[in-house]
């Protein structure tokens, strides 16, 4: 497993290749999620929906962007 956080910074720092190139390696629940909100952020929400179910998540009921990378956050192990 990749470190999340790692891809977090290159999200918030507007490097969604880079980003997009580490998570795609990951193929843990988290990463699944991640990878979904990577999606999110990139407007493509056809393969975010996919990732979210890869994930075990909820597509369609999911948060803001923003109230999706901090519930990931919260949720990531210290």
């Amino acid at each position: 497993m990749i470190n999340l956080r790692h891809v977090l910074v290159h999200m918030r720092s507007g490097r969604w290749t880079e980003a997009h190139n580490l998570v795609q390696s990951d193929d843990s629940l988290p990463g699944a999620w991640l990878h979904g909100i990577l999606h999110i952020q990139e407007g493509d929400l056809e393969d975010a929906e996919y990732w979210y179910g890869k994930a075990h998540r909820k597509f369609r009921s999911r948060g803001t962007l923003d109230e999706e990378l901090e519930r990931f956050e919260a949720e990531l192990p210290k």
